[in-house]
């Protein structure tokens, strides 16, 4: 974890100084003197040399300090994100929570509808749901709920069990709703052809327990992998939803930054992703010897 940490922080500083644009200049504007832009560079420590900036960086952020941003003077990082990506992980829990009550659902009904039309209903709504963009996916809805039925409000934000979480909501989970029922409907037929199922089946268990205990928590463990690394990427991937639906989180945020070359927040946001990442690909790891007692790490 600290490798990648470290990587991801050089890498992104690299990237936010030597790329186009100043944050000193976007600030003041394009016809400020120059001289007052190399002052306020000097007073932000832009001139000095890269590792110099690196090394500075690294130090505050193991005593927990991500800097001021160099937009909102005077403000803490931390006091910026922290809110944001709290709104972002309520959104992105529900949209979670709504992809695995109806992907994995759909997937188990495909799989043991095989060669069907449910299967084949099945596949193509995860197709659909894998291939529908959310620039494309929202108009329909608002259309729908908004215009149409007059059931939900347009866009907006008041927490977590108010009405206007639904259609973000929806939006955000559509993909993992799709991918998970599509990675549990082929893990499931492939513990089905297993040599253990068909010793059970040979024993005389009945097929609720054989389902249970033999086919669906070895089919899960691909489907969890997918789960958490599909759980860490939602608050990186709802930017385009949340700018939709105007929900105040971190996409929106960091987009701005981005634009506005504030270097401490893109730096603190791209640190927020990495670390989300890596602690659910632990998690996961861990997670694997409550699904398969085979499975230890010494």
């Amino acid at each position: 974890m600290p490798v990648i940490l470290l990587a991801v922080s050089f890498i992104t500083l690299l990237l936010g100084l030597y790329g186009p644009g100043d944050p000193a200049q976007v600030l003041l504007g394009q016809h400020t003197n120059p001289e007052v832009v190399a002052r306020i560079r000097a007073q932000w420590g832009l001139d000095d040399p890269f590792m110099v900036q690196f090394g500075k960086y690294l130090w505050n952020v193991l005593h927990l300090d991500f800097g001021e941003s160099l937009r909102f003077r005077g403000q803490d990082i931390g006091g910026l994100i922290l809110p944001k990506i709290w709104i972002s992980m309520q959104l992105a829990f529900v949209a979670m929570g709504l992809s695995l009550l109806v992907g994995i659902p759909v997937g188990i009904l495909a799989a043991f509808k095989r060669a069907t039309w449910i299967d084949t209903a099945a596949v193509g709504f995860t197709l659909l749901g894998v291939s529908t963009p959310t620039f494309v996916l929202a108009p329909i809805l608002q259309w729908f709920f908004v215009r149409q039925l007059h059931l939900l409000p347009t866009a907006g934000w008041e927490g977590i069990w108010s009405v206007k979480i639904i259609m973000p909501a929806i939006v955000l989970g559509m993909g993992p709703i799709a991918a998970i029922a599509r990675q549990t409907r082929v893990s499931i037929i492939e513990v089905m052809g297993q040599e253990y199922v068909r010793v059970a089946h040979a024993k005389g268990l009945t097929q609720r327990i054989i389902t249970l205990r033999h086919i669906l928590k070895n089919a899960m463990i691909p489907v969890f992998t997918l789960i958490g690394f599909m759980i860490a990427d939602l608050p990186a991937g709802s930017l385009i939803t949340e700018m939709i639906f105007g929900v105040p989180g971190i996409g929106p945020f960091a987009f701005d930054a981005i634009f506005n070359r504030d270097y401490p927040v893109i730096m603190a946001t791209t640190l927020v992703v990495a670390f989300s990442y890596v602690v659910v690909n632990l998690l996961v790891d861990i997670g694997y010897t409550f699904l398969d007692p085979r499975i230890r790490y010494a």
